[in-house]
């Protein structure tokens, strides 16, 4: 029994369609398990590994369903034009690892199958060394210190007072109004001077701003704010 099936674009056999579906997912799901490895902040997300496993084979899909056909691939891309996604992706990261699969998903539906291993594993174990030996890190750390004041009074420079005092550095990022313009938000990063914790820093600052909030975030690159 044949079981070839032809059409414009040309031949592809059921095996053909198994081997391209199964490979993608099985490299889409080892490049999940990576960025599960890798992943260090706190905004992991089951449902975005399991849409990068399902967006490889769909990708894999998609150019068995192409092809070689021209007009086939300009109506597919009408098609999915008028698709909105508005989920915002919270680290460059993740961009990285959709276009991975994306990359996996294309060179298994073209059937470069041997292309599509051997670019998983390199990339994979690329991040993976990256990983385990923390290429890029900065090692200097800073933190980032919210202060609300009422708007009655300007506290810039008493608040900068005390920030000169407990820290080696620090920058001004946006000063705003909040509540209706019951308070003044301002938001600093600085650099604690070595001996200096969190805390005598936010009580220094409490002082100064009438008993209102106080927030230091240690380590804000490893957090999503």
């Amino acid at each position: 029994m044949d079981f070839t099936f032809q059409d414009l674009s040309g031949t592809f056999s059921v095996a053909d369609i198994a081997i391209a579906l199964s490979l993608s997912f099985l490299l889409s799901a080892a490049i999940g398990w990576v960025y599960r490895f890798t992943h260090r902040n706190v905004s992991y997300s089951q449902s975005y590994v399991q849409t990068l496993v399902v967006l490889g084979m769909l990708i894999s899909l998609i150019m068995l369903v192409v092809g070689s056909n021209i007009a086939r691939a300009f109506a597919l891309v009408g098609a999915l034009s008028v698709v909105r996604f508005r989920n915002a992706i919270k680290e460059t990261r993740d961009v990285g690892f959709i276009f991975l699969v994306m990359g996996v998903g294309m060179a298994c539906g073209t059937r470069f199958y041997t292309l599509a291993v051997v670019a998983a594993v390199a990339i994979g174990m690329v991040i993976l060394v990256m990983y385990r030996f923390d290429w890029f890190a900065s090692s200097v750390q800073r933190q980032v210190v919210k202060v609300q004041v009422p708007p009655d009074a300007d506290h810039t420079a008493s608040i900068q007072d005390v920030l000169i005092q407990h820290t080696s550095e620090f920058e001004l990022v946006s000063m705003e109004t909040i509540r209706g313009g019951a308070l003044t938000e301002m938001m600093y990063t600085v650099r604690l001077r070595k001996g200096h914790e969190p805390g005598q820093l936010i009580s220094a600052l409490s002082a100064r701003t009438s008993g209102q909030r106080v927030t230091v975030l240690t380590g804000y690159d490893q957090t999503d704010l």
